[in-house]
C-alpha cells in the first residue's frame, strides 16, 4: 500500500489503534425462489487498507454506493468481512464472536446516519442512552445509570430533564445528539460516524460537527468520519481517504488531498465543491466526468475509474494501479500521499483564497 498505510501521521509511529488490512466484503447475487443459485456478487469493498491512530480523525469520502457505509458496518462488527483483517490494537477482531466481540465493541461505537430511524420511537431518551449499560452492566450499576444518562445529555448539549421524553419530541439535530450520547455511554476509544450530518439541515450540521470536535478533545476519541460532503470532511479530518467503487483512490493529510490532489477522481470531486467567492469560482477549473459509475457487481478491469477518466490508456485496463506514493511526490516531512493511478500528478482545481 505504500508508506504509512494510507498516509498515517507517521509511519513507524507504533501499532495503529485501528487498522484495516486488504478488507473485502462481497454480497452474493442469487437467482431462484426455492433453490438459490449464486450468479455473481456485489463487490462493495474490494481490498481496502488504512490505519487510524490515537486521537486522530480519518475521513472517508466518495459517491453514494462506493462502499463507505459497508466499511463502517465492518469496523463495528455489524457485517463480517469476506476476506482481510480488522485489527484493534494489533489484534485481529474480524473473526471474534460472543463475549470477546462484546468486549471489543465496548471500545468501538457507532453513530448512525439517520437520527429519525436509528432511535427506537417506543423508548424514552433515558432508555435509549442507557441501553448499552444493559449489555455491559459492569460499566454502570443500576442505581447509577440515571445519573450517568443525565450527565451524557448535558455533555451533548441537551437538558438532562429531557430524560423521560421520546424521540418524536426532538428535532433532527437533537436526535443526532442523543445518538452521539448513546455512542459515548461506554466511554469508547473509537467512534465510527457514518454520515452523521447528511440528514440534517445545513444550519445544524456545523453545530453537530463542532460538538464532535469538542467531544474528541474532552474524551480523547479517535474518529472514522464517513461522508460525501467534502467541505464537512475537510473541517473535521486529519487525514482523508477517497473511495471509488469499493477501492481507495487516494489517501493523505487533509492539506495534501484538498490542496494537492493527484488522482483524477479526487480532482474531479474537488472541482465540484461549491465556492462562495464568485471571483474564485470563476478562476477554478471545473472537471466534468463522462458517463455513470459502473455497477459494483460488474466493475471494470484494471483501474475502476478508467471508464470515466480523461487520462485512461491501455495500461489502465490491464493493470490494477497500486495505492502508493507517486515518484517525486513524497511530501515534506515524509507524510505519505498515496494515489492509485498510473498517471498521478498534482493539479490545483480549487482556487486559492
Amino acid at each position: 500500500m505504500g508508506p504509512g498505510e494510507g498516509g498515517g501521521p507517521a509511519a513507524g509511529a507504533g501499532v495503529p489503534l485501528l487498522e484495516a488490512r486488504d478488507l473485502v466484503k462481497h454480497f452474493p447475487l442469487t437467482r431462484g425462489v426455492l433453490f438459490h443459485k449464486q450468479i455473481g456478487a456485489v463487490r462493495a469493498v474490494d481490498g481496502v487498507s488504512f490505519a487510524l491512530h490515537q486521537g486522530e480523525t480519518l475521513g472517508i469520502v466518495g459517491e453514494s454506493g462506493c462502499g463507505k457505509s459497508t466499511i463502517a458496518k465492518l469496523l463495528v462488527g455489524l457485517e463480517r468481512p469476506t476476506a482481510g483483517q480488522i485489527r484493534y490494537r494489533g489484534e485481529d477482531i474480524s473473526t471474534l464472536s460472543g463475549r470477546a466481540l462484546r468486549a471489543v465493541r465496548r471500545n468501538i461505537q457507532m453513530v448512525f446516519q439517520d437520527p429519525y430511524t436509528s432511535l427506537n420511537p417506543r423508548m424514552t431518551v433515558g432508555d435509549i442512552i442507557g441501553e448499552p449499560y444493559e449489555i455491559h452492566p459492569e460499566v454502570a450499576p443500576k442505581g447509577d445509570r440515571r445519573r450517568k444518562v443525565q450527565e451524557l445529555l448535558d455533555v451533548v448539549g441537551l437538558n438532562p430533564e429531557y430524560i423521560n421524553r421520546y424521540p418524536h419530541q426532538f428535532s433532527g439535530g437533537q436526535r443526532q445528539r442523543i445518538g452521539i450520547a448513546r455512542g459515548l455511554a461506554l466511554r469508547p476509544e473509537i467512534i465510527v460516524a457514518d454520515e452523521p450530518v447528511s440528514a440534517l439541515d445545513v444550519s445544524v450540521q456545523a453545530q453537530v460537527v463542532n460538538l464532535l470536535e469538542q467531544l474528541q478533545d474532552e474524551f480523547d476519541l479517535s474518529y472514522v468520519f464517513i461522508a460525501h460532503d467534502l467541505s464537512v470532511v475537510r473541517h473535521i479530518s486529519d487525514r482523508v481517504a477517497v473511495m471509488y467503487l469499493g477501492r481507495l483512490a487516494e489517501t493523505g493529510t487533509d492539506e495534501q488531498i484538498y490542496a494537492h490532489p493527484t488522482h483524477p477522481y479526487t480532482q474531479a470531486l474537488l472541482s465540484a465543491v461549491p465556492v462562495p467567492d464568485p471571483e474564485a469560482r470563476d478562476r477554478r477549473e471545473r472537471i466534468l466526468l463522462a458517463g455513470d459509475v459502473p455497477s459494483p457487481a460488474d466493475p471494470p478491469s484494471g483501474c475502476r475509474f478508467r471508464t470515466r477518466c480523461w487520462k485512461a490508456q491501455q495500461v489502465c485496463a490491464d493493470v490494477v494501479p497500486p495505492l502508493e506514493v507517486p515518484a517525486g511526490l513524497l511530501a515534506a516531512g515524509g507524510a505519505a500521499h498515496a494515489s492509485a493511478c498510473h498517471f498521478a500528478e498534482e493539479r490545483q482545481v480549487v482556487a486559492s483564497e
